[in-house]
């Protein structure tokens, strides 16, 4: 009989649709000879119906009067060939999604064969059989509303007692498989947003509200994992360590947008219980604890991967009372959570002495304050830079120990507190009070809060608002955040320290101040996380010296300074050529980063390696390795730049400033020899005016003769090699070029006829190719690497060789003196640089003497 199947039909008719089901009607038994009939006629079903739903309803009428879901339901308990489980749950699975009419739908829905294809005993030993179970519960759930879903459940007193969609999924939740893993989630999304309430209770009660608790130990598992990768000595090469990492991280982010979406749904009971399991299971046991240095080896979890996850947290489930609850526990001394945590950090305290050991804390840090000279009430961080890390203890609390990172902590501790503070400042669900208390309530959030309270007819609020102390407290920390404190320690034992909320706002907003300048006063620090720093500090500051103390003032001045002359001493470097141009674009990369909306890198740049320098696998002495240091000093002294002008209350310009380009003096050599400002590139012809002849092997064996001559012009210079033209006297054309700068020419000991010269890059190779990838980011290509060339110059006598040294420093110097003078706006020198320069022809014997050469 299945032979006549292959009998031409109008494919898409009613005629065939009765003539499959006719068929499948028939068989009585599923054997080797007929399974292929029955797939095929399982197949064609499903597009005909599919085809009848959008056409012609009649298609539709016919499969129900013949219960053809019946048919398919006997077919897979009549076949043990996987073959036939898999085209049923296909076939079901394109009918379903496909079906648009409410009226197929609630027809698949209305009877028992779908709850009994989702119970039904499946051989899930082979995967793909479970992929295609999978796909035909997420089809399911995509046609959810308040009226199918009730099709799907079974009730009793108004109360759903059984859900078989809902508790076969998340049977699968944890899934090896990430696709299955993925299915599952999609599905229980449908099932949250449909906003049944009887479904709502049942997903949210025992034993189904286990699922959430589930959700977040698995996601505590990925946690740990992810730490694993970033605390190991790395075994593999970077780039496979960092796209391990990044791999973590997107399961990571996933789960906690999935979170985000589940609290979306509007399930009150949900989001409550997300937010209990993720502070009892993951934040309070796990995550703070792990903040401390000294409890990485305990804790499964180091401090990097804690502050990367904090931030996260906060940054994607957006549950307020999950926000400030975090917030809030920042002030709890790290043995208030003790209990929670399996391991002891610093010990075994018990909650008998935990105040007593946290006040022993804070005595200690009184007495380095009082030795220090440092008031409690303005700073508990630094007078001097260098004294910071040596002699500074910070109390026990969390938000301490975030600050004492930043003062003292290493780049990606740094990076990483830095990322927490911008974060909990940027947390919309966050109260301003919470803000207030940590200290990092932006000023304009201030002002507009003790504006309101003026209003009103506050008199604190007045009182403030006019006073020269404008955003301090005098009555601690608000009240409003007391509910928070309370629940922490009514609902999870978790304390913190009154001691903290005896103070005002306005010292912990000066804590925050003193940790930010100190970071700026460090050495070692890279740039890009300085920069971050200045991002922060411009949200608490807009424009203001007044929150700052005369230390903090004096400190970015000295830094500033130290930074000035570090400068000076580039003009003099090896790329004064490119000073300008690289303080230029910095100039303008810093202002976007300090003014932007948010800071520049997401929390995952807190995991990554840090990039190495391109100049790593170079010699130490390397002209790249001096411009990659040149560029970071750069970066430093423009943000210190800014943030002096910004203390000022002056807004930043879009362009640093510099003096305009002075004019090349007639008498240069660059003028006398013909060059009209232009790069002279080879070929071009020049008059050889104070060049000195000489020779030079490029190739072993090959001398060849040239003329030697260095030029300036403004903050450019170049050494050329001229090959004179026979037929044109005191004419030559330009066959060599080297950049001047750093050159470092020098005339050889054991034979003074000879020059060595060191020919650096023209340019660098991240200047070139744009800038390199942001702090913290995988290099995606590594950049050639650049090696300077050695040139070594044989003249004819020692005199033309010493001119010919004398000439070079002689350019090298009006270079650097322009370099200088175009700065000096920036760096505030007051005394112009000295612009008188000899200009010496050779002496008759010097330009006459026959030359050797030699190369190294």
């Amino acid at each position: 009989m299945w032979f006549s199947f292959w009998r031409p039909r109008d494919r898409f008719s009613l005629d065939e649709l009765r003539y499959l089901t006719d068929q499948l009607q028939k068989v009585r038994i599923i054997n080797e000879v007929n399974k292929d009939f029955v797939v095929e006629a399982l197949r064609s079903i499903a597009e005909l119906i599919t085809y009848g739903d959008q056409h012609d309803s009649s298609f539709f009428d016919f499969f129900m009067e013949k219960q053809v879901m019946g048919e398919f339901v006997r077919m897979l308990q009549m076949s043990k060939s996987m073959i036939i489980s898999l085209q049923i749950l296909q076939t079901l699975s394109i009918m379903i999604q496909n079906l648009r009419t409410e009226h197929a739908i609630y027809y698949m829905f209305s009877n028992e064969y779908i709850n009994f294809l989702i119970t039904y005993k499946f051989d899930f030993r082979n995967e793909e059989l479970l992929s295609y179970y999978m796909s035909f519960l997420r089809a399911i759930s995509g046609k959810l509303n308040k009226n199918t879903i009730s099709l799907l459940v079974k009730t009793q007193n108004e109360d759903i007692v059984s859900f078989p969609l809902y508790v076969e999924a998340i049977r699968y939740a944890f899934h090896e498989e990430s696709m299955i893993r993925t299915a599952v989630r999609a599905l229980t999304l449908n099932v949250y947003h449909v906003g049944d309430g009887p479904v709502n209770r049942f997903v949210s009660k025992a034993p189904y509200d286990g699922y959430f608790s589930d959700l977040i130990s698995f996601f505590r598992k990925q946690c740990i994992d992810l730490n694993g990768l970033v605390s190991e000595i790395p075994q593999k090469t970077e780039p496979d360590r960092t796209t391990a990492i990044l791999a973590a991280v997107d399961e990571i982010e996933d789960n906690l947008y999935y979170f985000s979406d589940v609290i979306s749904a509007g399930i009150p009971d949900v989001g409550r219980l997300i937010t209990d399991n993720i502070l009892q299971l993951l934040i309070l046991p796990l995550l703070l604890p792990s903040l401390r240095l000294d409890a990485l080896k305990e804790s499964p979890i180091g401090p990097v991967t804690s502050l990367y996850l904090l931030c996260c947290i906060l940054r994607i489930v957006k549950i307020k009372d999950l926000s400030n609850a975090i917030a809030a526990a920042l002030f709890c001394p790290l043995e208030a959570f003790l209990p929670y945590a399996e391991p002891k950090v610093n010990g075994h305290v018990t909650n008998g002495n935990c105040h007593e050991s946290h006040h022993q804390l804070e005595n200690n840090n009184a007495a380095v304050d009082e030795q220090l000279g440092v008031t409690t009430e303005l700073s508990t961080s630094h007078v001097y830079p260098e004294d910071v890390t040596k002699q500074v203890n910070f109390h026990g609390i969390c938000r301490d120990i975030l600050l004492s990172y930043v003062v003292s902590g290493n780049s990606q501790l740094v990076m990483g507190s830095l990322n927490v503070l911008a974060t909990l400042l940027q947390t919309k669900e966050l109260d301003e009070a919470m803000l207030d208390a940590l200290g990092i309530l932006p000023q304009r959030k201030q002002h507009k809060k003790l504006l309101l309270q003026a209003l009103v007819g506050e008199g604190l609020g007045e009182e403030q608002l006019f006073s020269p102390e404008s955003c301090s407290t005098k009555d601690g920390i608000s009240n409003e955040i007391g509910g928070y404190l309370q629940r922490l320690k009514e609902d999870y034992g978790v304390a913190c320290s009154s001691s903290e909320f005896g103070k005002s706002s306005r010292t912990h907003r000066f804590q925050v101040l003193d940790a930010l300048v100190s970071l700026f006063c460090r050495p070692g620090v890279p740039a890009e996380i300085l920069w971050d720093g200045g991002w922060l500090l411009r949200q608490l500051l807009p424009y203001s010296e007044a929150e700052f103390n005369s230390q903090h003032l004096k400190l970015l001045k000295d830094s500033y300074r130290d930074c000035c002359n570090a400068l000076v001493k580039e003009t003099r470097g090896t790329w004064p050529d490119l000073l300008v141009t690289v303080l230029s674009d910095e100039w303008k990369k810093c202002k976007r980063a300090i003014e932007a909306s948010s800071p520049r890198k997401e929390p995952k740049c807190i995991l990554l390696p840090l990039q190495k320098s391109s100049s790593d696998d170079v010699h130490n002495d390397s002209s790249v390795s001096y411009g990659e240091k040149m560029c970071e000093q750069v970066k430093v002294f423009v943000l210190l730049h800014q943030l002096q002008i910004f203390c000022l209350g002056r807004a930043l310009p879009e362009q640093p400033p510099f003096y305009p380009p002075a004019d090349t003096p007639g008498a240069s050599r660059a003028r006398t020899a013909g060059i009209d400002g232009s790069i002279p590139k080879p070929g071009t012809e020049l008059r050889l005016v104070d060049t000195v002849p000489c020779r030079i092997a490029f190739e072993r064996g090959k001398e060849r003769h040239f003329s030697f001559l260095a030029i300036s012009i403004g903050t450019s210079g170049w050494i050329l090699l001229l090959e004179e033209f026979p037929q044109k006297q005191q004419y030559g054309v330009v066959r060599v070029t080297a950049p001047l700068a750093g050159s470092s020419p020098r005339i050889d000991e054991k034979h003074p006829k000879w020059l060595h010269l060191r020919i650096r890059p023209s340019t660098l190779p991240f200047v070139d190719s744009g800038r390199p990838a942001a702090l913290g980011t995988p290099r995606k290509a590594k950049p050639k690497t650049l090696v300077d060339g050695r040139w070594t110059l044989a003249f004819r006598d020692e005199e033309s060789c010493k001119y010919a040294l004398s000439m070079l420093l002689e350019e090298i110097d009006l270079q650097s003196n322009e370099v200088e003078r175009r700065l000096r706006p920036m760096l505030n020198l007051d005394e112009p640089p000295a612009t008188e320069t000899h200009f010496g022809p050779p002496s008759a014997s010097s330009s006459t003497v026959t030359s050797t050469s030699s190369t190294t």
